[in-house]
């Protein structure tokens, strides 16, 4: 509306009514190379012990890289009070962020399925209904700048591994 009650006739319509239809267009399902619609993205959970360094780290590389291939989320054994301040540093040097993130519990597995369980813990964790991958990575809390980058230099290659296999399974 313009000051004196009458109607815009500048932007996209022209003032021309609002024609019907859905408000929202769906995308089709995008057409895989074998002439098959793409299949369901995996739904994957990164586990460490605090969810502050590890599987924090995990999820930003496969958010980043391989979200046409998976659902990435990300728990702790023993939840941590924060998300460890290396691991936003060192993120943020990959241009990747953890905004909004915050540790959580095992308790996402839960209310969540999972396709696949990625632990690094290095404790048996079993979830029902899904495959886990072991990981030997070591833990760099409380370690210095240069842990931080091998240990997230050692997780962007496993996660990189992980996106190509998700990728090629039939």
């Amino acid at each position: 509306m313009v000051p004196g009650g009458g109607r815009r006739e500048g932007g996209v319509r022209r003032g021309r009514p609002r024609m019907g239809g859905p408000r929202r267009i769906e995308a089709a399902p995008r057409a895989h190379p074998s002439g098959t619609t793409a299949r369901a993205k995996k739904r994957v959970l990164f586990v460490c012990i605090g969810n502050s360094c590890r599987s924090q780290m995990a999820e930003a590389f496969a958010r980043a890289y391989g979200s046409d291939a998976m659902e990435a989320r990300s728990a702790g054994l023993s939840p941590a009070a924060m998300i460890a301040p290396l691991t936003r540093h060192v993120l943020g040097e990959r241009n990747l962020g953890v905004d909004g993130q915050f540790p959580k519990g095992m308790e996402i597995a839960q209310r969540e399925p999972f396709d696949v369980v990625v632990n690094m813990s290095g404790v048996p964790v079993a979830v029902p209904g899904a495959r886990v991958l072991e990981w030997p990575v070591p833990d760099p809390i409380g370690e210095t700048e240069a842990v931080y980058r091998a240990v997230a230099g050692q997780i962007e290659a496993l996660v990189m591994r992980l996106i190509l296999d998700l990728r090629n399974e039939s």
